[in-house]
């Protein structure tokens, strides 16, 4: 097999293709103003951390099938600021509700009930159910297309829920954090068997190699 050329392929077929091998990936529910003060609060997996150096995220934001950008896009457009709230175990149904197509100007957060808490850099607010929110300006934005934008966004401030964070050591408690991760069509994965592998430097590598070399073959 010589692979898939995907310029041979439906815009549909694509997707489908890359969502279901990019896996697990992160979830973003973003957070934005409109421009009556609503607050919006939508779903991207089509997101990660980029740089730490300036501390950097990206979203990938998908515009309406008529082309003219859905409300997230366009808040951040307009005013420049958004938080990022991950997702966990707790968080994942509320995340989903949120992807319904609510009409545009009518606010998840309200329509969910969700409660918010204040940030401290930027007007949006935060969800206060979320285990870790970012609070972000816009970096710069790259149209790709009439239909898709990369977003780059700096962190400017990061807020953790109580018990997941050591200030001092910057651990974050992975048991009790419990994020999930997108995978394609309706599915989900729990995140809760992490497995550890040292990183070596090539000398220790080379000495395990020689050593592993010279153990007895059965």
């Amino acid at each position: 097999m010589s692979g898939l050329l995907l310029s041979d392929l439906s815009r549909h077929d694509r997707y489908k293709l890359l969502c279901a091998v990019v896996v697990p990936r992160p979830i973003a529910l973003v957070t934005t103003l409109d421009v009556n003060g609503a607050v919006n609060a939508a779903p991207f997996s089509f997101f990660n951390v980029f740089s730490e150096e300036p501390p950097l995220i990206v979203l990938g934001l998908q515009h309406k099938p008529d082309r003219t950008p859905k409300d997230t896009t366009r808040n951040i457009q307009r005013d420049g600021e958004f938080v990022v709230q991950m997702v966990d175990e707790a968080l994942a149904k509320a995340m989903n509700d949120c992807a319904v197509d609510f009409p545009s100007g009518e606010s998840e957060v309200s329509a969910l009930g969700l409660a918010t808490l204040p940030s401290v850099d930027v007007k949006v607010p935060r969800l206060a159910a979320a285990p870790f929110a970012l609070e972000c300006k816009r970096n710069v934005s790259l149209a790709f297309g009439p239909g898709r934008e990369l977003l780059v966004g700096e962190v400017l401030r990061v807020h953790a829920r109580e018990g997941l964070l050591d200030t001092e050591s910057m651990h974050v408690d992975f048991a009790a954090y419990r994020p999930i991760g997108r995978l394609f069509g309706n599915l989900y994965s729990y995140q809760r068997e992490p497995f550890a592998m040292d990183r070596e430097t090539h000398s220790q590598w080379a000495a395990r190699i020689l050593t592993d070399g010279n153990e007895p073959k059965e």
